[in-house]
């Protein structure tokens, strides 16, 4: 009976923390993807909002840092929308986020201009776009890009080439471009300024009344805005100078304008939350190798946070014994997925191991290497390194979309489960 009680005890404990972990990777994500982190870019200082709560969870676990800050800072160029952003069509103010995108290296416009039309066909030879440059003059074009789908590979090449000339040469005298579109609005970040402004509408309208447009976008480019990384770890128990790395980028996109701000929910509060997790266990079980949590900022403008660190490390690169990079970590019904797996093929099959002896995910995929994330620049220096990232659920990414409410957080807590038992096999 006796040992019966304590086998209740000990699965209730055990539920009991499992349900911690997953609460408190709610807590991270809601506060990361609120409004008031102002979707961590570099309008109305999101993104250094977002590192002073990284921080405070920092110091409340207890991780040290390397030397007298948590913060590795270094400056970025970043065009930003802090102001108004307008668009108007036959009178009908368009909603921004849900009906248009302003691509990111957009300039600022106001003004009512003349659009002057062509769908794909009337752009598929060099002379039918010279033509409706001349057509154009000033004005803006609008191209109606809503039947790619019905061209050949190479003439679906060559337009979109000339849809990117339309958009982005100096040498041509149109005022701005609008792409219309069906296909789902997607935003980032860009680190460039545009010549012109450019317009992506999916929202359904009869084109042939769409003659007119009314623009109020302000931008302002900036050539050094000063972010940061955030470093902490926890010292190992026999190898101190011996370093597993978990890696997160913590930026997302931001706002376009006073009212629209990209949530990244998944894209990344929630690999923050698996490393703030992490750090949390291990303050409580010492590892063998010394832990560090870098939370890197500027991932979705080209990788900066991770070129920095690797380019200006806080300790020798080679004394790194492996790294896991954590991006879009907030599904699994389907599985995981490994980059760098087939390179790294003893981690994996260890991986995979642990995954079966303890029936945590599904499935977990393997993948040759990548450049798709932050592992990238640690991978090219020489670190062995996964990036790893769950699949199924939610398809919302770099949209507004991707919010705390509809993020299912599935598989957390196995994911959370299966890299402790990872780290500590290593």
């Amino acid at each position: 009976m006796k040992r019966l009680n304590l086998l209740i005890i000990l699965l209730t404990l055990s539920v009991f923390l499992h349900s911690q972990d997953i609460e408190y990777a709610k807590t991270i994500v809601q506060k990361l993807a609120s409004p008031e982190l102002k979707g961590r870019g570099y309008t109305e200082n999101g993104n250094s909002l977002a590192a002073e709560f990284i921080t405070s969870e920092y110091k409340r676990i207890g991780l040290l840092p390397f030397g007298k800050s948590y913060y590795q800072k270094f400056n970025i160029p970043i065009n930003t929308f802090p102001n108004e952003v307008l668009v108007k069509i036959n009178g009908e103010v368009l909603k921004p986020g849900i009906d248009y995108l302003i691509e990111s290296s957009s300039p600022g416009i106001r003004g009512k201009i003349n659009c002057v039309k062509a769908d794909r066909s009337g752009i598929d030879t060099k002379e039918k776009l010279i033509d409706l440059i001349r057509k154009a003059g000033e004005n803006f074009i609008l191209i109606d890009n809503t039947i790619k789908s019905t061209e050949n590979k190479d003439l679906n090449k060559t337009i979109d080439e000339f849809i990117s000339f339309l958009k982005y040469s100096p040498q041509i005298p149109c005022k701005g471009v609008i792409i219309y579109t069906k296909e789902k609005l997607t935003w980032d970040n860009s680190t460039k300024l545009n010549v012109r402004p450019v317009i992506v509408i999916n929202k359904e309208m009869d084109l042939n009344s769409f003659n007119v447009v009314e623009l109020k976008i302000d931008n302002k480019f900036i050539d050094k805005y000063e972010t940061q990384n955030i470093v902490g770890y926890i010292k190992g128990s026999l190898k101190p100078d011996s370093f597993i790395i978990v890696t997160a980028h913590y930026d997302h996109l931001g706002k376009m304008g006073k009212d629209t701000y990209f949530p990244g929910a998944n894209d990344n509060a929630s690999g923050i939350a698996m490393i703030l997790n992490l750090a949390s266990y291990y303050s409580k079980h010492q590892p063998k190798y010394s832990i560090v949590f870098i939370s890197l900022s500027a991932e979705e403008i080209g990788l900066y946070g991770a070129k920095e660190f690797t380019e200006n490390p806080l300790f020798k690169l080679d004394k790194i014994r492996f790294l896991v990079n954590f991006d879009l970590a907030g599904t699994g019904e389907e599985g995981i997925r490994v980059v760098n797996g087939s390179v790294y093929k003893d981690k994996f099959d260890l991986l995979t191991k642990i995954n079966t002896d303890n029936k945590l995910f599904p499935k977990v995929d393997i993948r040759g290497a990548a450049c798709n994330s932050d592992h990238c620049f640690f991978y090219q220096k020489g670190v062995p390194c996964f990036y790893i990232y769950t699949q199924g659920g939610i398809k919302a990414y770099h949209d507004i979309y991707d919010k705390y409410e509809t993020l299912p957080l599935t598989e957390f807590v196995d994911y959370n489960t299966l890299m402790i038992k990872f780290f500590d096999n290593l």
